[in-house]
């Protein structure tokens, strides 16, 4: 008995019986690469700068104690962000201050839901290889959906909020 030849049906658009419709995945609105890079900016400037200058001037008494120990102050800059980052994301749904202003969002990919602490923790946790490892810099340029190597590993990705918070401004003035 012969195999029935299913690609046939699907090329000429028919539907035999039996074939239930498929369900098909929403789409997602994915976040353009520009709004991205801005909201990246945003929180390295409003986030990581402070944290920094924090560091260097603060804890490491200067430049030059900054420079000798360079592996020392990476390390003192960058587990206070990824802290600070993770709280900011847990606390306000998956949106950090820069993503909040360009009214983005991050969600899981499977559930499109919001992320549970362990994918946030996750993805803040391959944050830095997404920008220390060059190659992994242009992942994102050659994925339609401008997924980023911590968003694959960590099974979420950065949308366009359809439910952006009102900020205190617009609160006020429709009050």
């Amino acid at each position: 008995m012969a195999k029935k030849q299913r690609f046939r049906d699907i090329k000429k658009n028919r539907v035999t019986k039996g074939e239930e419709e498929k369900v098909e995945k929403p789409a997602i609105p994915y976040a353009s690469k520009g709004k991205r890079a801005k909201a990246f900016l945003t929180d390295i400037f409003m986030l990581f700068m402070p944290i920094m200058y924090a560091v260097i001037y603060l804890v490491m008494d200067g430049r030059e104690g900054a420079s000798e120990e360079k592996l020392l102050a990476w390390t003192y800059v960058m587990v206070p962000y990824l802290i600070i980052l993770t709280i900011f994301m847990y606390k306000d749904e998956g949106r950090t201050p820069g993503a909040r202003s360009q009214g983005l969002k991050v969600i899981e990919f499977h559930t499109l839901e919001n992320p549970s602490l362990f994918s946030i923790v996750f993805r803040n946790l391959m944050l830095p290889f997404s920008l220390f490892i060059p190659f992994f810099w242009f992942v994102p340029l050659f994925r339609k959906d401008g997924r980023t190597i911590h968003d694959l590993l960590s099974a979420t990705c950065l949308i366009i909020d359809p439910n952006p918070p009102q900020n205190m401004a617009t609160q006020k003035k429709s009050n």
